[in-house]
């Protein structure tokens, strides 16, 4: 069964992330610097809960063998500089972006809490490697809320439409960047 099959069960309804919101995390996890292993972060897919919202042992197996394909395609694409924003990600002239982007870049971020410690290790504050993530972090953060971060480039005089043109087009390049540098100074540690 597909992730997106899972997703749609009707007794999973509101229960999970959705599947932008998962693609990104994973996309956050295949990217950490020290892998960390699944059952340390699959729990946070469904908020934390000691108790999974799964009606059966075999939708839980289903449901993070899902995740774990999924993984598993995306940390070697990160690695290779391959990796690509998934299939309904985009931008919206309405909107700026779409919302699979949003859900995806929110995803991201949450992800992004659990291996936070390790890099702030590896890129600690004041060094170039920090600036890195601290430019990544803020153009996940930017395309989570286009609105706000129009209206902050606005107070500051600057058109800011063009930016997520550019920042979106970035992304990939960007999030291969920080796993690729993540990778190297974790195996320098």
């Amino acid at each position: 069964m597909e992730l997106k099959d899972i997703l749609s069960l009707p007794e999973l309804e509101g229960k999970l992330l959705n599947n932008a919101q998962t693609q990104g995390f994973v996309t956050s996890m295949a990217s950490a610097p020290h892998t960390l292993p699944p059952e340390e972060w699959l729990p946070f897919l469904w908020g934390g809960e000691e108790v999974a919202p799964f009606t059966s042992g075999e939708q839980l197996e289903d449901y993070a063998q899902a995740v774990i394909t999924l993984w598993n395609q995306y940390r070697p694409a990160l690695l290779d500089g391959e990796w690509q924003w998934p299939e309904g990600c985009g931008l919206d002239e309405e909107e700026i972006v779409t919302q699979e982007t949003k859900d995806f870049c929110e995803g991201v971020l949450q992800g992004w809490q659990l291996a936070r410690d390790d890099w702030e290790t590896l890129m600690p504050e004041n060094s170039e490697d920090n600036a890195l993530l601290g430019g990544v972090l803020l153009s996940l953060s930017m395309l989570y809320d286009p609105e706000t971060s129009i209206a902050t480039l606005q107070a500051q005089g600057i058109e800011g439409l063009e930016q997520f043109n550019e920042i979106y087009a970035a992304m990939p390049v960007m999030l291969c960047g920080i796993t690729q540098k993540g990778a190297v100074l974790a195996e320098q540690q």
